[in-house]
């Protein structure tokens, strides 16, 4: 069986973008033409958790009787969810769309505990998980729509396909896309606006800690949120002196 493998982006990349939070990426995304990155209705299983890497997909369809007849304990290897999951490495994010389908489990602890163990990132489900208490316990990030105890095999869902082009709460997820996910839930970022992305939401970050500081001090909003231009001059300034500060003590 030949499942499609992704391209991978760097590691410093990925990790940068999750610093900056699904909250200010999106929001830059939207100047750089991706209107709503947000994949809707998933909310995190644990928070506190932050995570980024490239997607690996799984798509969901219908089940129909003539097309999927498996048992899973017979012929494990025809399962696709099993199949996403031999393609985890490190740092990878799983992202399935499931139909926002809530009476189907499509991963348990047993597989959970393997995405974990293998190294992944987390695990976006635009649908639902099981085994929720024995889930929990194993502290990995998820984002989903809920819980339930059925298994996919007794629902009308199906694994069908691995890394294919899929919608995951509502929103298109490509094959090796970057997921951001935090407690404000998941976004996706092309790779082809990743850099630029960075770049944006780089800068704002940085105004917006002199404009947090400004503000902290009884500063006016009007002149410090969104930042003025009355007031650039004078973050330039702070900017510089914060740039001066950090360079003497690196010496």
């Amino acid at each position: 069986m030949h499942i499609p493998t992704i391209q991978r982006p760097s590691r410093d990349l990925v990790r940068a973008l999750a610093d900056l939070g699904s909250a200010t990426i999106s929001g830059e995304m939207s100047k750089l033409g991706i209107r709503d990155p947000h994949l809707h209705g998933l909310s995190p299983f644990i928070t506190g958790k932050t995570i980024a890497g490239p997607a690996l997909t799984l798509q969901f369809m219908p089940k129909r009787e003539d097309v999927y007849d498996i048992d899973e304990y017979e012929n494990p290897e025809a399962q696709m969810h099993r199949q996403v999951l031999y393609q985890v490495e490190e740092g990878d994010v799983v992202v399935v769309d499931a139909r926002a389908d809530m009476a189907s489990g499509v991963f348990g602890e047993m597989m959970l505990t393997y995405l974990k163990g293998r190294g992944g990132a987390g695990v976006i489900v635009d649908g639902c998980i099981r085994d929720s208490r024995k889930a929990k316990a194993l502290d990995f990030p998820m984002w989903v729509r809920g819980t339930t105890p059925n298994y996919h095999t007794q629902t009308g869902i199906f694994p069908y396909a691995v890394n294919v082009a899929i919608a995951c709460g509502g929103t298109l997820v490509m094959p090796g896309d970057i997921i951001v996910a935090d407690d404000d839930g998941a976004v996706v970022v092309p790779v082809s606006l990743a850099e630029a992305t960075l770049e944006r939401a780089s800068q704002h970050a940085e105004w917006e800690d002199f404009s947090r500081l400004r503000l902290s001090e009884g500063g006016d909003l009007r002149k410090y949120y969104p930042l003025s231009q009355e007031v650039r001059p004078e973050y330039e300034a702070w900017r510089r002196a914060e740039d001066e500060a950090a360079a003497g003590s690196e010496g």
